[in-house]
Order: C-alpha cells, then structure tokens, then sequence
C-alpha cells in the first residue's frame, strides 16, 4: 500500500474543513444526506464496517458542477444522522488520474476495503487519445485509505471479446464461502451494457468468470452501477443503462434504474432473467447500491438527482443529495421499498384526521411544513382526480395526483419555482389495493402514499412500498402550506409526523 497522502488529497482535506464549516445548517435537508460541499453524484462504499454505516460518493468538491471525480465518505449510526469525514480518496495515480470513479466496499480482516474504478486519459506521444477505464483498491480504517500498490487489479484485456475498454466501470464487491465476488460494468460489442462476474480468493487476484446479463440493446446502453444480490426467493440485478428510451410508464427517456429478477445458480454462475421493473418513478433518482446490514435487512440508497436536470439553485455552495435509505423486501411478486425503520424513532407531534371527506381545496389545521411524514389513505373514490399539494402558497407548488380512471399516480413540479426547461412531471401506474377492513365486511379499495418531504425533495411510498416517486423541489421555504382536492368526492384518512431531534 502506499503510505504518504498525496498533496491532491490534503488540499480536499483543507478546503474540506472551512467549506463545511462555512454552509448554513440551515440551508441543508433535515434527514437526508447532501453534498459536504460542491457536487456529489453516486452513491458508493455503502457498508458496515466496524458497526458503523458509512457511506461514500462520487465527489468532485471544487465546483457544483460534475469534474474529476473523489470519493467523499461520512458515517452514521442509523442511517438518518450522518457525520461527514475527509474525503477518502483523490484521483492522484496514474491509474486513476482522471477520476477515482464509483465502487463499493467490504470489511475483511479488520480492514475496509474499497474497490473502485480508475480512470485513465491522456494524449500519448504519438498524438493518441488513451482512455482506460480499471478496477482499483485501496484499504484502510474507516478513516484514511491507501491505494493498492500493484493497482490496477483488474483491466479491460480480461474481458470477453469486443468488450469496450472504455466503458467499464462501478465494481460492486461481495464475499461468499469461496472468496470474493464483484459485478462490474461493461459495454458489449453490439455497444449496449452488460454485467461482467469476477472472482478472487484474496482481492488482489481476480478471474474473469461470465456475463451475467446483457442489455442487447433493449435496455438502453451502457449498464452503469451494477448490484447483484439475493432477495426473498429472487436474485436480483440491479442495474442503471444510459440512453433508454420511454416504454409506457414503466421506463422513462434517458437514464434509468432497473431491478431485473431471476434465478442464479451459486456453481454454474447462470442467471436466468425473468422480469423487469423500474426502481423509482419519479424524476430525480440514479445509481442507487445496496448494502446488507448485521440484522439481515438489504438497504437501498440512491443518488436523488438527475443528469439532464441540475436544478440546485446559484446561491447554494452544494449540490446533490441521496434518498432516504430504504429496506427492501420481496412480496406479491416484485420489490417493496419502504423507509428504513430507524426514522420513526424521530416522529414528533403527531396530527391525525379519519375519514375526512374532500370535495373542494381542504385544508387540514395542524397539517403544514416542510420537514414531515404525511400517511394519507384514500377509500373513497367517487372522483377522477384526486391531488395532495404541498410546498404551497398563492405562487407555488409541486403536487402528487392520483386518477382513478386511468390507475395512475403524478408528481408535477411545473409551479415549484423551476425557471429552466426540464422535465416537471411523470407518471406510473398504480391500482388500489385490495384489503378486508374487518369480520363480515365485504372487499374494499384503498390507496395508500406514505410521503417524506424534506425541504427540497419528495419521496411517495405507494401501498405499503410497492411503487416509489422521488423528486427534487427547491422551491423557496415560505412555501409551506398542503392541501388536498378533488374534482368529485374522495373519501381520505391522514397522519402527519413532524421530526425531531434532527
């Protein structure tokens, strides 16, 4: 390992230091983790290491705009409260001089180890553009990390034939009896992604073992951020492809993020596909990576912006935040997300309102703000649009709306604040679950949205976690009043949380 720590780090280290010092607390979501300072983008490293959570990420701390790319880290004890600590890792070598891009992390004997691609471009003397993407380690304590001596450990020459040695990137790592396995990126020779398998006895060492899946150009291109592991009956892969285009409201234009189900067989290394759904619906979510915590739950962050929709505001000295982490199950034939359990220890003020009927703007007293968790529960649908609007006066705000008719749910930024030309709404299918209230009581309909608001974004848990909306909103903070209408009658129940202690 190489011990001294490079001028390029120290000076991230320094800037570190003031810049965070010198953000408004103020200025930063309550419960969700933002950029230190400058521009982060994909979540990476997401691991226990020494019973701690910690979390690292693209980071490029000299701008709010995307640049060569560090690794930022911070730390939690339960997912909501994160401490930011120096940035870990600088693109520094000249395996990775331009740009320490995304990986993940594993804890092996005392030691955090963090697999991450370098990345390689210059003009060589002859005038030649070389551009390598490879795998890199590096290891330490939770608090400093060295890079492996003998990096790279993995190259573009182990990869199948065709393979582009440019695109193939974002190593997720994992240990299972036989040693230790990662996923990795890749783009095929038809020039759409696919998911490469490797394994090690002692991460140092890797052989290229198969391709896992591919996108044959159905799925976009390039398959960025790969995840793969088991869940409930299913594995999953989890992947982000570039260049996708709209199919109904399943799959939106640009880039996505896709669970893909099947079944994996542990000798043979086969993965059979058998569905595919998306994992967010709304309109900032990217790269998310999932980590399996000492109690056995899979926990999903994901990166809550967009790449063609940077609407941080000028005055802010960050930009980027990630989701609310979140446990993922399987149930009723797909994956359920719902907000990590530790968050309701810091519900404060509860407000609650049964069988409310609306047929006009109804305000609720006591339901207001921000910073909130809001469980409404629609089981009268004598309407055809039904909308919650929240970060609300007379000159703003974003709305999620449900239309019975057509079984699908909206989030709309148009009126947030927005000045530029981007995408302010999108939808996704959702139907009403069907429960059994009580003894002798006849079927009947609901429609239940969980939503975290957060300053600046939204994220809507639909029927107990089946669907997820994440957007962005920066709307100015007045902007705090929730209402709800209807163009007919609805019938709805609603709880209001606020969060304390944050």
């Amino acid at each position: 390992m190489t011990k001294s720590v490079s001028p390029q780090l120290l000076k991230v280290h320094r800037m570190e230091k003031k810049q965070v010092h010198d953000i408004p607390k103020e200025e930063r979501p309550k419960y969700h983790m933002s950029s230190p300072t400058g521009w982060i983008n994909d979540p990476n490293g997401f691991s226990v290491f020494q019973g701690q959570y910690h979390l690292f990420f693209q980071y490029h701390p000299y701008s709010k705009k995307w640049g060569p790319m560090h690794w930022g880290h911070c730390t939690s004890r339960d997912f909501i409260k994160w401490e930011y600590l120096p940035c870990a890792l600088a693109p520094d070598e000249s395996y990775d001089e331009a740009g320490c891009f995304s990986g993940s992390a594993v804890e092996v004997d005392g030691e955090h180890v963090l697999i991450y691609t370098g990345v390689m471009d210059r003009y060589l003397d002859d005038g030649f553009h070389y551009y390598r993407q490879v795998q890199c380690m590096a290891k330490g304590d939770g608090i400093r990390y060295r890079k492996f001596a003998e990096n790279p450990i993995i190259t573009g020459e182990s990869t199948p034939e065709g393979s582009s040695l440019e695109d193939f990137r974002d190593p997720k790592v994992w240990r299972e009896d036989d040693g230790f396995y990662l996923v990795v990126g890749s783009r095929a020779g038809d020039g759409s992604g696919q998911v490469l398998l490797y394994h090690s006895k002692d991460l140092k060492q890797w052989e290229y073992v198969t391709v896992l899946d591919k996108s044959e150009n159905k799925y976009g291109k390039m398959w960025e951020c790969p995840d793969f592991f088991p869940l409930g009956c299913k594995q999953i892969l989890m992947v982000s492809p570039q260049d996708m285009r709209a199919w109904g409201l399943e799959f939106h234009n640009g880039n996505n993020s896709l669970f893909i189900y099947g079944q994996y067989d542990k000798k043979s290394h086969e993965f059979t596909r058998e569905n595919i759904t998306s994992a967010d619906y709304g309109l900032d979510f990217y790269a998310p990576q999932t980590m399996l915590t000492e109690d056995g739950r899979r926990i999903l962050i994901g990166w809550m912006q967009s790449w063609d929709a940077n609407i941080t505001p000028a005055p802010f000295q960050w930009s980027g935040m990630m989701t609310i982490p979140r446990e993922l199950t399987y149930e009723q034939g797909r994956i359920y997300q719902r907000p990590v359990r530790e968050l309701e220890a810091y519900r404060t003020d509860m407000v609650q309102y049964e069988n409310v009927p609306i047929t006009e703007s109804t305000v609720l007293s006591g339901i207001r703000g921000r910073v909130l968790e809001l469980l409404v529960e629609i089981t009268g649908f004598g309407f055809e649009h039904f909308r919650i609007r929240f970060a609300q006066n007379e000159e703003y705000e974003t709305f999620v709306q449900y239309s019975h008719k057509k079984r699908c749910l909206t989030i709309d930024r148009t009126h947030s604040g927005i000045d530029r030309d981007v995408v302010c709404r999108r939808k996704m299918e959702l139907a009403p679950m069907r429960v059994f209230p009580g003894k002798g009581e006849g079927e009947q309909e609901v429609l239940k949205l969980r939503i975290l608001l957060d300053k600046y974004s939204v994220e809507v848990f639909a029927n107990d976690g089946e669907k997820v909306m994440s957007s962005l909103f920066y709307t100015p903070m007045e902007a705090d009043g929730i209402a709800f209408d209807c163009d007919g009658t609805a019938c709805i129940s609603v709880t209001k949380y606020s969060f304390g202690n944050l």
